[in-house]
């Protein structure tokens, strides 16, 4: 009887205690969506542009040939929830957060993904579904006092420098910011301790918000991934996404 409870509790703990990874520029990657997905992480980001009036994925301006984000991740996802009943997995526990990162105008790019949203809701609905995929925008996103004005269907990739009154802070998913604003660390050995006082700083402020915590632009190494999960990190950004999980889970 005992053990019957005890191992629900000893799954939840360990789900609830795992290193978050974000899958940074994924897109970039030879096996795009599928990798990260396979590695079951916690993030996944995607580069968008409006293009010809539909939007695609690249980092840099994209050429006349650059893959759309309905065909890259939009369509696949759906395929999944479809396949798995409401699900993007046969793990009951899995889902995962869409980044989506505007690289150019917010306000036109953003009900073009809308559309795309509301075109698959019921995958993409996690008001309606805690286990739907959460749609994140990041990037050029628009002015922090029009957030409230946007669905529910999406949420929005926070920063330490602004601010944000309580009712729009739900609305924020996460806080991210530049490691190399804090720190020229590289990896090697422990961070500074100059350096690491000011990171203590910047993840406090995002607890207090209860906030998971991201910075990009970080060390590629696994040393560097412990040091920054132990100092609070709560989500590792990384395009090494399999080393990573190897490192961290």
């Amino acid at each position: 009887m005992y053990l019957r409870i005890l191992l629900p509790l000893l799954v939840s703990a360990s789900v609830a205690s795992a290193q978050k990874i974000h899958a940074h520029n994924d897109y970039a990657q030879p096996k795009p969506f599928v990798a990260a997905y396979d590695q079951r992480v916690d993030y996944i980001e995607a580069d968008i542009w409006l293009q010809d009036g539909k939007l695609v994925v690249s980092h840099d301006k994209p050429t006349a040939n650059a893959p759309t984000l309905d065909s890259l991740y939009i369509k696949p996802i759906a395929k999944l929830f479809s396949q798995y009943q409401n699900r993007v997995s046969p793990d009951r526990n899995y889902t995962f957060s869409l980044v989506v990162d505007i690289k150019d105008n917010p306000t036109e790019t953003l009900p073009k993904l809308l559309d795309l949203i509301q075109g698959n809701l019921s995958t993409f609905n996690r008001t309606a579904n805690p286990m739907a995929i959460q749609v994140v925008v990041s990037g050029n996103r628009p002015k922090i006092e029009t957030y409230l004005d946007y669905p529910l269907l999406i949420q929005f990739d926070g920063r330490p420098s602004e601010v944000y009154d309580d009712e729009t802070l739900r609305r924020v998913a996460l806080i991210s910011d530049n490691f190399r604003l804090y720190s020229r660390w590289d990896g090697t050995g422990n961070i500074p301790d100059v350096d690491r006082e000011k990171l203590k700083r910047v993840i406090k402020r995002a607890h207090s918000d209860n906030k998971p915590i991201r910075f990009w632009a970080i060390p590629e190494s696994p040393n560097a991934w412990k040091q920054l999960k132990k100092l609070g990190v709560d989500i590792i950004n990384t395009d090494k996404v399999a080393e990573a999980v190897q490192a961290m889970r």
